[in-house]
């Protein structure tokens, strides 16, 4: 350590390592905020695509999760940079606004990001290279609405939005999963309004069985036994009372105290309690109930009670169950769209592969829902992402200033998705893109994408592989307006360096 001293003689301590301390500005800090986005971008490259890697992730408190999920793995790392956060909070956002595509939109971003570091070893100025990207990802967006297809589904016609859903999901389960997942999606949507309330949807998983025991309900899936074992575990044309206070005497909200001093007070008080347990027992058999559920718990005298005067009881049931379980029940003839629907799976044996059906089923609901919102599609594999980098390309000449570099650079970025797509289906890479690349301008047909299952054509169309148009644009904007954003940080300050 060295010693310094101010004006007065009093000595302070400057210790080696903040004396070395540097704070980081202008090129340098471009720079680290790149290689963090870029980091955490190559994460998750390997994950992308059907035949993408898991990876294993491990709490603090030693739960393990295997996902492939984009989200679910930038949810539970570690992240300490503030870039990377940045790049965790760009997959949330996919995520809450489309549902799926959390994975691409960080390799795009991470590619990006890639392309701007080397325009800005060349001189460029992060403020020309973040107008080009947004003039490009314009023109990508456009060009995306150009090679849009619309395509008709109803309750009828569910088998365009099966296909679309498949893709979300890559276990042998998933022509059953996506059916489930449309009929659940259809039953609580509004198709003249084109809403879906996915709050209505729950997805329930058991460990135990196996995947092909998942079975879609139509009504309310409460987790929860009967407050008895001897009460009756099934009801028909049940009555239903619900109650959201305690099922007990109230007590005084003051500081109290009853005082027994023989046994004469302690039976009264006793007949008292009893006879108010039997005064809400019978208010409810008076309404005609002939199940009550309750929302707080309720004790063991009140349960002997209920189960004594015949009365079946269910106990500690949430205020979101209760709430949906009135939706259905009393409100059924006016508003036939709303009973809840819960998919329940009997899992795979083990927690983490429900967990992570339950995942891969969030996002096929979510991709039913963004059609029913707009039916377009673009074709998936990588084709809509090759076709938008061409027209960038093609659009670069007409821009005379530098920003015609970016331009160029996003379109190269653009590629970097269907190269991913291609290393991990075990593919060579540059020799499929260009192939891919070539035949789609040879024959002006912007279907042609990466064969990822080996299926022997990289016709998309044939494959049935498709994406959602509203995914797809959100993936390109949201990466673009992080990217630019990242551009235009010249100075990491630290709490230590003011």
């Amino acid at each position: 350590m060295a010693l310094a001293f101010d004006e007065y003689g009093r000595p302070f301590i400057i210790l080696k390592e903040q004396e070395q301390k540097t704070r980081l500005r202008g090129f340098e800090a471009q720079k680290a905020n790149i290689s963090a986005g870029k980091a955490v971008a190559r994460i998750l490259r390997t994950s992308l695509g059907p035949k993408g890697m898991d990876k294993m992730l491990q709490s603090p408190d030693g739960d393990v999760t295997i996902t492939n999920d984009g989200a679910t793995i930038l949810e539970q790392m570690d992240v300490d940079n503030q870039i990377a956060k940045l790049m965790v909070e760009l997959s949330r956002s996919q995520d809450y606004e489309i549902g799926d595509g959390t994975t691409g939109v960080v390799v795009m971003a991470g590619a990006l990001l890639e392309q701007a570091e080397r325009l800005l070893e060349r001189g460029i100025h992060p403020i020309r290279i973040a107008e080009g990207y947004e003039m490009a990802s314009r023109i990508a967006v456009e060009h995306l609405d150009h090679i849009a297809q619309k395509f008709d589904f109803g309750p009828t016609n569910i088998e365009p939005l099966v296909q679309t859903c498949m893709t979300t999901l890559v276990n042998r389960c998933k022509r059953p999963l996506a059916e489930i997942s449309v009929k659940a999606v259809l039953s609580v949507a509004d198709l003249e309004r084109k809403d879906v309330n996915l709050d209505l949807i729950k997805v329930e998983g058991k460990v135990g069985g196996k995947l092909e025991d998942t079975e879609l309900v139509y009504g309310i899936t409460v987790d929860k036994d009967m407050s008895h074992p001897q009460m009756p575990k099934k009801i028909e044309d049940a009555k239903i009372a619900i109650l959201t206070c305690p099922f007990e005497p109230p007590k005084p909200k003051t500081k109290h105290k009853v005082d027994i001093d023989t046994v004469e007070k302690f039976q009264t008080l006793r007949q008292q309690e009893q006879k108010y347990f039997d005064d809400m027992v019978q208010k409810c058999k008076d309404v005609g109930a002939t199940l009550v559920i309750c929302q707080w718990g309720f004790d063991d005298e009140a349960n002997h009670l209920l189960m004594h005067r015949n009365l079946p009881a269910v106990r500690w049931v949430g205020g979101v169950e209760l709430e949906l379980i009135a939706i259905a029940t009393g409100l059924w003839k006016d508003c036939a769209k709303v009973p809840r629907v819960d998919p329940r799976k009997a899992g795979k044996g083990n927690k983490m592969m429900i967990e992570e059906t339950k995942r891969s089923i969030h996002d096929a609901l979510c991709v039913a829902r963004n059609l029913i919102r707009n039916n377009s599609i673009v074709y998936g594999g990588g084709s809509a992402e090759i076709s938008c980098s061409i027209a960038v390309e093609a659009a670069a000449d007409k821009y005379p200033g530098v920003e015609q570099y970016a331009i160029r650079a996003f379109a190269d970025a653009l590629d970097s998705v269907s190269i991913a797509l291609a290393e991990n289906s075990g593919l060579q890479p540059i020799e499929t893109l260009s192939a891919v690349k070539s035949q789609q301008i040879k024959e002006n047909n912007p279907h042609f994408g990466i064969d990822c299952n080996d299926v022997g054509t990289n016709d998309m169309r044939e494959q049935n592989v498709f994406e959602t148009l509203i995914g797809k644009q959100q993936q390109i904007l949201l990466a673009t307006q992080v990217v630019k954003m990242i551009l235009k940080i010249d100075d990491v300050i630290s709490p230590s360096d003011y």
